[in-house]
């Protein structure tokens, strides 16, 4: 009974963090439609290619392209990366 329990709990823990990082996705993907004018679905897209081409996690990708809307600086690499990105969807 106690295994379960804490089977839940760490289950439920996942859960919650999955839910906190698909909302940090979601803002990113807000600033990107309008900050560069893409749809939804471009800006989803121009996370992935940013995630994957810099080995970065989505989720850590969409905190920093929140911070850099709030006037945060973006790494060099990030920064090259999303202006690829966003050259590919005009």
């Amino acid at each position: 009974m106690r295994a379960e329990v804490e089977q839940l709990q760490a289950q439920n823990a996942q859960l919650q963090r999955a839910v906190a990082s698909h909302a940090v996705v979601d803002q990113a993907i807000g600033v990107l439609v309008m900050t560069a004018k893409i749809s939804p679905q471009d800006g989803f897209t121009v996370l992935r290619e940013i995630s994957q081409h810099t080995n970065t996690k989505l989720s850590s990708i969409a905190e920093q392209i929140i911070k850099h809307a709030q006037d945060a600086a973006l790494p060099e690499t990030i920064l090259a990366e999303l202006h690829t990105a966003l050259a590919r969807r005009r």
